[in-house]
């Protein structure tokens, strides 16, 4: 029995040690991973931040003398990603709201399911070529803010929708069982019990599919354009839709203005700032409706 013992001991005592190798493992390289983005974030972002003033976010872009400004391209890129937002996010949670709860489990919902995977693994020049077919080819409208935001809206529904089902899904059956047992309609119960216990994923989703559209830059060359109005604040659907990204890549490697190295530093440097606020910006309400259940 004592052999046994000892034995029983020893292989604890390897599995113990083993557990906290992998354990430390884990932590060395998720603290090497974060170390390194932070690199590269505070990289991007000091070489252009302090050189960033007002005039350079809402002055006009210029082709030769240098201290041109970025405004109609930073609008442009908010007005794309409101455009895209404004039909992806009632038809995306939608959609994942119906494959959660009411779709019924056949070939057909599989087969959707299927698709809205694989749409989601699609590169975006490929939505980039059909919206330029479709608003370009076929309606003859040009390069344009509402073709720019009609295909972001393409590139961000999959993702939501899959986000969304999934997010669902996670809440616990129970839930849904007790308040549909207290007589709540199936309806009432998906807006007030499902649909806050599953808000933290589903904005994880939004926050991924905003951040992925504003810097975008395929899609926007190929259904926006490389260019705007020239106009600070033209809020045209028809004009040509040039955003940051793209405004970023045409400095980096086309501006003959003999500041292009800085314009494109500090626009880089504004690109990364917002991206961040935006992650934040869809994560408070998330955090507003934990502190809310915490107190109750």
């Amino acid at each position: 029995m004592d052999y046994f013992n000892i034995k029983n001991q020893r292989i604890r005592g390897i599995n113990k040690f083993k557990d906290k190798v992998f354990t430390y493992s884990l932590w060395f390289f998720s603290i090497l991973i974060v170390l390194f983005i932070l690199a590269i974030l505070f990289r991007i972002i000091s070489k252009g931040l302090f050189d960033i003033n007002l005039k350079f976010l809402l002055g006009l872009p210029s082709e030769i003398d240098a201290g041109g400004g970025i405004g109609p391209f930073l609008l442009n890129s908010f007005y794309v990603l409101i455009i895209s937002l404004i039909i992806s996010l009632p038809i995306g949670i939608g959609s994942g709201i119906y494959l959660a709860e009411f779709a019924p489990k056949n070939r057909l919902t599989e087969f959707i399911r299927t698709s809205v995977e694989s749409l989601a693994s699609v590169p975006s020049i490929v939505f980039g070529l059909f919206g330029y077919v479709l608003f370009v080819d076929v309606f003859h409208i040009g390069l344009t803010i509402l073709g720019a935001g009609v295909s972001l809206s393409l590139l961000n529904l999959p993702l939501i929708t899959r986000v969304t089902e999934n997010a669902i899904s996670t809440v616990p059956r129970e839930l849904k069982e007790a308040a549909l047992s207290l007589g709540l309609t199936e309806s009432k119960t998906i807006t007030s019990i499902v649909l806050p216990a599953a808000l933290s994923g589903i904005m994880t989703g939004v926050s991924l599919a905003a951040c992925r559209a504003f810097g975008e830059s395929a899609i926007i060359l190929l259904v926006g354009g490389t260019s705007s109005s020239g106009e600070m604040w033209d809020f045209s659907l028809l004009s040509q839709g040039g955003t940051l990204p793209v405004h970023l890549w045409y400095i980096q490697s086309e501006a003959l203005v003999e500041d292009a190295k800085q314009i494109a530093d500090k626009s880089a440097a504004v690109l990364m700032l917002i991206v961040l606020l935006m992650s934040v910006t869809f994560r408070i309400p998330v955090w507003l409706l934990d502190r809310k259940q915490r107190k109750r």
